[in-house]
């Protein structure tokens, strides 16, 4: 009897130690394959909130060069139909520790693209610690580069306000939503981050469900609707929170393939480290039960959409890391579809709509889905078939698919 409670004391030790493995890490890969670093764990009921931390899903494909490389706004916008300069309002960006130079560097990035100065001075770029004493550290300078400078990118005139955690446990995560969705004028909130799911989860969803307007019968505390976009995680299937959360949109990935002497599209798939699958703990919320998705089994389906997320067709981003290591990364993952999906919120805002869950479902449902998305049909994120397979309609690799409008 004693063994049998060592060895039961031991099982839970190890669920607790392993359930908050990142779902993404920050990676170097010299031959541009982006592969995380670890896999998904299982979810334990050991793991609570308590418990987790959460990681950026951000991969580098090059790192420290002279000049930019990858997709550039003009071309990501031409395979998404997106306006070239437009956006209202203000778009939270959701990072842990301190990025002393963001601002400097997103001057950089904007001085290359031409696109107009989104400074503190003009009113356009806002910094905001929630501790004085919040460090730096390198991975997380990296993500908040790519989430700022492709927010700016996508939603040229929309404001930006960098919210930073003073570390990435998930009460200071958390306190860092709160405090970006009581601020006046904001309407996306970016959150390039996640974890394991955790047994408590569905007691959080009150922190998006009071704010999200225009997707539940909640009251938004700000001025208008806000939409919540999670990455789904960078280590093929298996879900994360946030994008677990019935109220977050949650950000799939795919390989965009353009032509090389035209730089226009020329296909799609999904891409093998997208995040997605059942949840564990989140029942499956109503707009996903009228579009009556497979298998799901009664709980929580992710990711909801997806967007261009490989490495190897990454995205050029500008980084003040040292003096050794300043230059331009091409850096990919699903963390650089949830600032992006953020900023077309702010591109449907300024039409006089929002994007929405509910109205997601119903426009693929519609007999013009092609209008609001391109469905990806192939590409896997793993070997467990029918959860890791593209396929027509929605799959739990990149959901509903990529953007094809702003007007949803």
């Amino acid at each position: 009897m004693k063994n049998k409670k060592t060895f039961a004391a031991l099982a839970v030790f190890i669920a607790a130690a392993t359930a908050f493995v990142p779902i993404g890490s920050v990676s170097i890969s010299g031959s541009g394959s982006g592969q995380a670093l670890l896999r998904m764990p299982i979810a334990e009921a050991a793991y609570r909130f308590a418990d987790f931390q959460g990681r950026p899903p951000v991969h580098i494909y090059r790192a420290a060069a002279a000049k930019p490389q990858g997709m550039t706004p003009a071309e990501i916008k031409a395979v998404y139909n997106l306006p070239s300069n437009a956006g209202t309002g203000t778009i939270a960006v959701i990072d842990a520790y301190d990025d002393p130079t963001m601002e400097a560097d997103l001057g950089v990035f904007d001085a290359m693209y031409g696109l107009g100065a989104c400074t503190t001075k003009n009113g356009c770029f806002t910094k905001h610690k929630m501790a004085s004493s919040t460090a730096a550290n390198s991975g997380w300078e990296l993500e908040e580069s790519l989430d700022v400078e492709w927010a700016h990118a996508i939603a040229p005139k929309a404001k930006i306000m960098l919210v930073e955690a003073k570390t990435p446990s998930g009460a200071n995560l958390l306190s860092a939503i709160d405090y970006a969705a009581k601020q006046k004028g904001v309407i996306a909130v970016s959150m390039s981050w996640g974890g394991a799911e955790f047994s408590d989860e569905a007691t959080l969803d009150s922190h998006f469900a009071a704010n999200v307007g225009g997707a539940t019968s909640g009251t938004k505390t700000g001025s208008g609707p806000i939409a919540f976009f999670a990455s789904s995680g960078d280590n093929g299937t298996g879900v994360s929170w946030p994008a677990s959360s019935p109220y977050v949109i949650g950000v799939g990935g795919t390989t965009l393939t353009l032509g090389s002497s035209t730089g226009k599209f020329v296909a799609e798939t999904a891409w093998s480290g997208s995040g997605g699958g059942v949840s564990a703990y989140e029942k499956e919320p109503a707009y996903q039960t009228a579009y009556s998705i497979a298998q799901a089994k009664g709980m929580r389906a992710i990711p909801d959409v997806s967007y261009n997320a490989d490495p190897q067709s990454g995205y050029p981003v500008y980084k003040t890391t040292g003096k050794s290591k300043n230059g331009w990364y091409t850096v990919g993952g699903t963390s650089a579809g949830a600032p992006q999906w953020a900023a077309i919120q702010s591109l449907d805002q300024s039409l006089g709509s929002s994007v929405a869950l509910p109205q997601l479902y119903a426009d693929k449902a519609s007999s013009g889905t092609l209008k609001f998305f391109r469905d990806i049909t192939s590409g896997s994120n793993g070997t467990c078939k029918y959860y890791c397979d593209a396929r027509k309609r929605y799959d739990y690799v990149t959901g509903l698919g990529t953007p094809q409008t702003v007007k949803f």
